[in-house]
């Protein structure tokens, strides 16, 4: 630590050099936090998933609908305790950019699935009671102000309704419900299947995949395949799933996430190296007779290698605190879409480490030549 003060001033020796590299290193590390915080929230998604839960879609495609008259035969299957379903309705409020995450299902038999969705009995059966009904998770309520008995409406991406040909839905909301352990869960809205199946231009008695409860989380395997094997070689073959796997397959319909960021952060930090590489280069070039002299008053080659290097880390790290900790301010935004308050700690973790690797990647070369610099020549020019 007596050492700090001096490689603060070598640090800042050329103040604009070192605000340029120390901005771009920074927003590298904001870009970190972002990118790795969304991963991680994607990843944490499914990590939830219930191991006592399978859901059972289309062999052909996930978007495929399945026939509703499957679900008595999948509820006849040894070892299944319950079954239900979900279909997308693909809807925004108002704009576009508002989208919603909404699904038609049976008001009973959907929270039976769900016990982790607390709502009231008195809203879930006037759900059950109200056709044009509909529950919401209560951050999607806070988010647009929602409360019980507004009139609210959807427009979908897919569905018309036959008596008119609109894409517009109208809905009026019945109940409010939590999720206690996943807040994460608490952005979406549930109507009445039935009035749905009734009122829609197309897909009559469909849905888009069923959620299976099993009795033992160890013979998902078995029970999968047996369900399979009652739909094998019919016109709607399915493929049974851990609620987990789905979860990922669903996520992947809107990309690769991890592929993505993996590879956006790779070619951020290959840059990366190549500028505070430069800088760190440069930086020891200029102070050759400097690092001379120190070797003159005595500091030994392993020492003067460890000041050349602990500026490496100092830049590094004191930029990664800056870009993280502005990730960390700017991560909260997210919540609405993520569900996760706050950037996980991992993150942070991780890209603390990135620094340092970067520190020491960048810092090496520098501080071995520092490290085997002759004092005459040095001090001579040459």
């Amino acid at each position: 630590m007596k050492f700090l003060p001096l490689l603060w001033a070598s640090l800042w020796r050329k103040k604009t050099r070192t605000i340029f590299t120390l901005l771009s290193i920074v927003a590298a590390f904001l870009l970190f936090g972002m990118l790795q915080g969304v991963n991680a929230a994607f990843e944490r998604t499914a990590d939830l998933a219930n191991v006592n839960r399978l859901v059972v879609v289309s062999k052909i495609s996930f978007t495929e609908s399945l026939p509703y008259s499957q679900m008595q035969q999948i509820a006849a299957v040894d070892g299944v305790d319950a079954v239900s379903f979900n279909s997308w309705f693909g809807a925004y409020f108002q704009d576009p950019k508002n989208f919603i995450f909404s699904f038609p299902v049976e008001p009973r038999r959907h929270f039976d699935m769900y016990p982790e969705f607390k709502l009231p009995e008195d809203q879930l059966q006037a759900f059950e009671r109200n056709r044009g009904g509909a529950v919401v998770g209560a951050a999607l309520a806070t988010k647009y102000g929602w409360k019980i008995g507004d009139r609210i409406p959807l427009h979908s991406t897919i569905w018309t309704r036959k008596d008119n040909g609109s894409s517009d839905w109208n809905f009026e909301i019945v109940g409010i419900y939590t999720v206690p352990t996943d807040v994460g869960q608490e952005n979406q809205f549930f109507f009445q299947h039935e009035n749905f199946d009734e009122a829609r231009a197309f897909g009559r008695g469909r849905v888009g995949w069923y959620i299976v409860r099993i009795k033992d989380a160890n013979q998902a395997a078995q029970v999968g395949a047996a369900i399979d094997a009652l739909f094998a070689n019919s016109t709607d073959e399915t493929k049974a799933q851990s609620e987990k796997e789905f979860q990922m397959s669903f996520l992947k319909q809107l990309g690769d996430i991890n592929y993505i960021v993996t590879r956006i952060l790779i070619a951020v930090f290959v840059a990366l190296l190549f500028a505070t590489g430069s800088t760190m280069m440069q930086s020891v070039r200029e102070r050759v007779p400097e690092l001379a002299v120190l070797k003159t008053l005595g500091f030994s080659d392993a020492r003067v290698l460890t000041l050349v290097l602990g500026e490496s880390v100092l830049l590094c790290v004191l930029s990664a605190c800056l870009g993280l900790g502005i990730a960390a301010l700017l991560f909260p935004a997210l919540k609405d879409v993520l569900g996760l308050v706050r950037l996980p700690g991992e993150v942070v973790a991780g890209g603390l480490i990135a620094a340092v690797l970067l520190a020491l990647i960048t810092g090496l070369p520098p501080a071995l030549r520092a490290r085997s610099l002759n004092i005459v020549d040095a001090l001579a020019g040459r």
